[in-house]
């Protein structure tokens, strides 16, 4: 399979993932709007707003994901990927093949 390839399973995958955790966010937040309930003072579980912000948290790690995909497929198109954007060194293809939106070699990154 070439990078372009994981890439694009990459992007659809964080798409798909970045849709659930959307609607999911969306669903809390038409829950807590319909109901009174006291959920700040409830000792049995999360409150609505912690369920909230952690959604919230993973939608935003989900973009960034998104970002960093896209960043990976203009370098491929723009013949600059898999080198390291910190020193221009290459990155080791196993690297890439365990993290293919790396920027930098394991030099760089350490």
């Amino acid at each position: 399979m070439t990078s372009l390839d994981s890439l694009a399973r990459a992007r659809t995958e964080t798409i798909a993932q970045i849709a659930a955790l959307t609607r999911q966010f969306d669903e809390i937040v038409a829950a807590s709007q319909q109901s009174n309930a006291d959920d700040e003072h409830d000792p049995e579980g999360a409150t609505i707003a912690f369920e909230r912000q952690q959604v919230a948290a993973l939608l935003e790690q989900a973009r960034r994901r998104l970002a960093d995909v896209d960043a990976a497929v203009a370098a491929v198109e723009g013949g600059t990927y898999g080198r390291c954007e910190t020193c221009g060194a290459p990155i080791a293809p196993e690297r890439l093949a365990a993290r293919p939106t790396a920027r930098t070699c394991i030099a760089c990154a350490s």
